[in-house]
């Protein structure tokens, strides 16, 4: 078992197939294999893409970036040339993996659902049963606005203060803080958009 679990790979693709196991005792009940199993199905991909999107933007803020004023200079490439690339790749992948999934999982659920929920409400008229679609919209619009900081401002950022793209210090320093403001922007944005998708979910199914 030690030498199993001493390789990331291996352990990832057990976790999987385990996973994969219980989706399939899943698929043998009285219901079968309907529409409610594959919306199940998408929000568990959902929330897995999530759970590492987000737990890498703690990670990030939490973290590193509090911490790397405090590392002494020449300890410093040692995060910067090796754990943020990976963090990042992690990071951005798992972010579009988020959202396409939970694009994909608000769909399964129907068309009027995906669009109501997208409008805040207002797709066929705002009405007094539409609050949960404003909740679940606002959560759904935080979590794209996430995503389009990932990949339109940090990403590109990181890539220039990390010396991924070749720049002079001046632009590294400049590019390091616009990707740390974008992260903190997500930060901000994160725990109103985690409380719409849970107490949604919970209080509106």
């Amino acid at each position: 078992m030690a030498g199993l679990l001493s390789n990331f790979r291996n352990t990832v693709i057990l976790s999987v197939v385990l996973a994969l196991i219980m989706i399939f005792a899943y698929s043998q009940s009285p219901q079968g294999v309907d529409a409610a199993f594959w919306q199940a199905v998408f929000r568990w991909l959902h929330t897995f893409f999530g759970v590492l999107w987000i737990g890498l933007l703690y990670y990030f803020n939490f973290v590193q970036i509090r911490k790397m004023p405090e590392i002494p200079a020449e300890l410093k490439p040692a995060v910067s040339k090796y754990i943020a690339p990976e963090a990042l790749f992690w990071f951005r992948w798992a972010a579009l993996a988020t959202v396409v999934m939970g694009l994909i999982l608000a769909y399964a659920r129907g068309v009027d659902y995906a669009h109501e929920t997208l409008t805040l409400g207002l797709f066929n008229g705002y009405g007094a049963g539409d609050r949960g679609y404003t909740l679940m919209g606002l959560g759904a619009w935080l979590g794209i606005i996430m995503f389009i900081n990932v990949w339109a401002f940090i990403w590109p950022n990181q890539k220039i203060a990390l010396g991924i793209v070749e720049a002079d210090a001046d632009a590294k320093a400049k590019a390091g803080r616009v990707a740390m403001l974008f992260s903190r922007t997500n930060l901000l944005l994160s725990i109103p958009m985690l409380t719409s998708m849970t107490m949604t979910q919970t209080l509106f199914g």
